[in-house]
């Protein structure tokens, strides 16, 4: 039998997210960072979810999401309040899960066309 990788018709794929490190395509990144089927942005200011502020969430907005998966790291955290109104009011989706989670997420969400940006927190 012949085994044939299928190839997605987006550019970023996810290989794989810890608490450490996030692999896009071949390329391992250990600083937070902002995944999107067509965009990569490796220099995400944000080292916690505390951290995350009007400016860390324009990088996002920018991208014009429908969802936005937050990986918070090697376990799931929430971000403040403030945040998540502040997503809501745009009428975008904010689902925070564990980084593992975060990277399987997207490439089901990438992979069915949806518009959906992943950002990383990692310690850096």
């Amino acid at each position: 039998m012949e085994l044939v990788q299928e190839r997605p018709d987006f550019e970023y794929v996810l290989r794989g997210a810890d608490g450490g490190r996030v692999l896009v395509n071949a390329l391992a990144l250990t600083s937070s960072c902002i995944v999107a089927p067509n965009a990569l942005v490796t220099d995400w200011p944000v080292t916690t979810v505390a951290e995350l502020d009007d400016a860390a969430l324009a990088a996002l907005f920018d991208l014009q999401p429908d969802v936005i998966l937050l990986g918070t790291g090697e376990r799931q955290a929430f971000p403040p309040a403030r945040v998540m109104a502040a997503v809501l009011q745009r009428g975008i989706g904010l689902e925070p899960m564990a980084n593992a989670a975060c990277a399987r997420t997207y490439n089901v969400l990438a992979g069915e066309g949806r518009k959906v940006v992943a950002a990383f927190v990692l310690p850096g």
